[in-house]
């Protein structure tokens, strides 16, 4: 058994606390810092803004989250994209130059 499922599952008091304050019929999204709680089946349902490092992302809790952590549904790195014009010209490139040449003897 690895030493993180002998600690348990954590949850911040206070975004438990607000959670079970909140009407089931309530729809109010709540903000927290705490990247590292857990998801628990009490959360089915509400709308909780995660941080990221730079803003709060709203994320609806749905019933296969539960067991996860809430930073895994807010990243904190926005991707780019692999390449782009260049990266383009170069792959045409690429397979202009692996294309078999015609020799100019296949008809004879």
């Amino acid at each position: 058994m690895s030493r993180s499922a002998k600690k348990g599952p954590y949850i911040d008091e206070k975004l438990l606390k607000k959670i079970k304050d909140l009407r089931p019929d309530e729809k109010k999204v709540i903000k927290t810092w705490s990247r590292s709680s857990s998801i628990f089946p009490d959360m089915v349902g509400h709308t909780i803004a995660v941080h990221n490092g730079k803003e709060h992302i709203p994320v609806f809790i749905t019933e296969n989250m539960v067991g996860h952590k809430l930073g895994e549904f807010s990243p904190t790195r926005k991707f780019r994209g692999h390449g782009g014009k260049m990266a383009k010209e170069q792959a045409k490139a690429a397979v202009v130059k692996s294309a078999p040449q015609p020799t100019g003897k296949e008809g004879k």
